[in-house]
Formats: C-alpha cells, sequence, structure tokens
C-alpha cells in the first residue's frame, strides 16, 4: 500500500470478532454505563477484537459506540425483547405478544438486530412458533436480522421452525436439525466456554448438581458444538461474560470440544466476519487486523498476547 506504515510483522488475522457480547453494565440488571462500557470496549481491543456483535444491551448506548477510531466496529440490538415473567429483571423490554413481533421489526430497523428471549426456565412457556415467525418474517422486511436466545430443547426447535437468523447458546438443541441450520443458514454462538465454566460450578457441588435443570443441556453442549461445525452450520465465537476481552478462552473451548484450531480462529475471525457483513484481509476490505508473533493455529497460547491490534487502519496496540 503506498505510504503505508509498518507498525508489525508475523501471522496476520482478520481482526476478532466477540459476536455475543453485553458491555456497558457490571451486574445484571443494571442501566447501561458510559464509562464502564469504554472499559469494556478497551479489554475488547486488548485482546484482538475489532468486531462485536452486542445481542441485547442495558440501554441505548451513546452516538460513538461502534464508530470511534479506537473502539471496535460494533452491531447491536438494542434491548433484549423477552415474555412476560422472563429474562433478567430490570433488563429489555416484555411487549405482549401480539405486538413483539411489531417491536423486534422496529428495533431491527434502527440497529439491524433485534433480540428475542424465546425460552428462559425449564418450566417458562416457549415462545409461540406463530409468533416468532411473525417476528422473523417483520424484521427481515425491514432489512435485518433476529437472534434469539435459547437455552431448552423446545426453544431450539421453535428457532429453527420459524427461520431466526442465529441461535444464541442453543443449550440443548437437537443434534437433528442441525442440517437443516446450515440449509437455512441459521448461525450458532455455543457461548461455549461460560457454559462450560457454569457447569463446572454446579457439578462441583453434587446436591446442586442433582437438582439443577442446567447440567444436562450443559454438559452435551461441547458435542453439540462439535457435531454443529461439523454439519456446516455457521459457528460463531462469543464469550457473553465479564471480564471482556476473553475470546481467546472461547477459541480454546472450541478446540477442547474437537472443533480443528482452523475452524475454531474462522469462527472467532474470518467466519465471523463474513457473517456479518464485513470482508478479511481482502483489496478494499476494512483495515482491521491482528499480528501473532508465532502461527495461532499452532500455538493457541499466542492469541492472549498480540503483538499488533489495528481498527480502521490504525494501531490501537
Amino acid at each position: 500500500m503506498p505510504g503505508a506504515e509498518l507498525v508489525a510483522e508475523g501471522w496476520i488475522l482478520p481482526g476478532l470478532v466477540d459476536a455475543h457480547t453485553h458491555p456497558g453494565a457490571e451486574t445484571p440488571g443494571q442501566p447501561l454505563d458510559v464509562a464502564v462500557l469504554e472499559e469494556d470496549l478497551r479489554a475488547h481491543l486488548n485482546a484482538g477484537v475489532t468486531l462485536i456483535r452486542a445481542p441485547g444491551l442495558a440501554g441505548d448506548p451513546p452516538d460513538w459506540f461502534g464508530q470511534a477510531d479506537d473502539n471496535p466496529r460494533a452491531f447491536h440490538a438494542g434491548p433484549w425483547i423477552a415474555q412476560h415473567g422472563q429474562f433478567m429483571p430490570g433488563w429489555g423490554v416484555r411487549p405482549e405478544l401480539a405486538e413483539l413481533p411489531i417491536i423486534a421489526a422496529e428495533q431491527a430497523a434502527r440497529t439491524g438486530w433485534a433480540k428475542v428471549v424465546i425460552d428462559w426456565l425449564p418450566d417458562d412457556d416457549v415462545m409461540p412458533v406463530e409468533v416468532l415467525r411473525e417476528a422473523v418474517d417483520r424484521v427481515h422486511a425491514v432489512g435485518g436480522r433476529l437472534a434469539v436466545h435459547s437455552q431448552q430443547a423446545a426453544g431450539g426447535s421453535v428457532a429453527v421452525a420459524a427461520g431466526v437468523d442465529s441461535v444464541e447458546h442453543g443449550m440443548g438443541l437437537d443434534l437433528d436439525l442441525l442440517p437443516r441450520m446450515a440449509e437455512q443458514g441459521i448461525a450458532l454462538t455455543p457461548t461455549l466456554s461460560v457454559i462450560t465454566a457454569s457447569l463446572a460450578k454446579i457439578v462441583a457441588d453434587p446436591e446442586r448438581a442433582r437438582k439443577s435443570w442446567y447440567v444436562h443441556g450443559a454438559s452435551a453442549h461441547a458435542r453439540l458444538t462439535a457435531a454443529a461445525v461439523e454439519a456446516g452450520v455457521v459457528v460463531l465465537a462469543g464469550t457473553d461474560s465479564r471480564p471482556h476481552g476473553g475470546i481467546a478462552e472461547e477459541v480454546r473451548a472450541l478446540v477442547a470440544a474437537g472443533v480443528s484450531p482452523h475452524q475454531a480462529l474462522a469462527a472467532a475471525s474470518w467466519s465471523a466476519r463474513s457473517y456479518l457483513g464485513l470482508p478479511g484481509l481482502v483489496e478494499g476490505g476494512p483495515a482491521d487486523a491482528v499480528v501473532f508473533e508465532e502461527d495461532p493455529r499452532t500455538d493457541l497460547d499466542q492469541l492472549g498476547a498480540p503483538q499488533a491490534v489495528i481498527v480502521r487502519g490504525k494501531r490501537v496496540r
């Protein structure tokens, strides 16, 4: 590139992607805090993440969110949209079911994405497929995409039947649905590292594990994730946890599940960028890159020590 400055040499990847992160609030239910948001975004950048997708925020972000030179690029779905009596108290909106597709479409028209919580606890009602299908149709009609939170088998079935764009978490998803997801282009963001960590805490207490609904689905989640990759589903790397900047742990979790290092890195880089509509290291593409001293496919520890992080053609680390 004429006039370009050499900032680093090594193994270059398109900037990393965290496709499921909720920056800006320290604990569930808190309102969005701009100072916390800035700190969270810096943590992402320091980890080599130059693009995030926030499928749910604690409030409307400032205008500079995802646009400032020293911020990751960002897609977001605004506040979560949930059913009455479900999801985190203090977060999201809970319209009547008849109004939910309209609310989702209005949100997607503003930001390109909407996020719907279609199931919650095992005894809670799963969102009716007719309501979700209408939400999908309305969101698509305004040029947007719809992500859904699902952590129950019934919710996963409804999500695939309705033709959503991405399933977040997907715990308990029926393996038989994976070919259909691949065919329809429905992505899966398994947030595997946080689910695995939560499972470890639960099984450490046998009495708690015996009573917990979470154990069955979480125990099978690594196998589900590997099977999704094998079936050709677009799998996206997402952390869904604090502290932010933990994308390396998600890549390691994918590899531990049986996903190849190349495919795991794709889920956190070029494949995720392509799914979200941004090219990688190609002529005319966004100048977003992360540089490592050695090939991270053969040494995952490289992910914790990027040599340089470039966003919009500017070195930020």
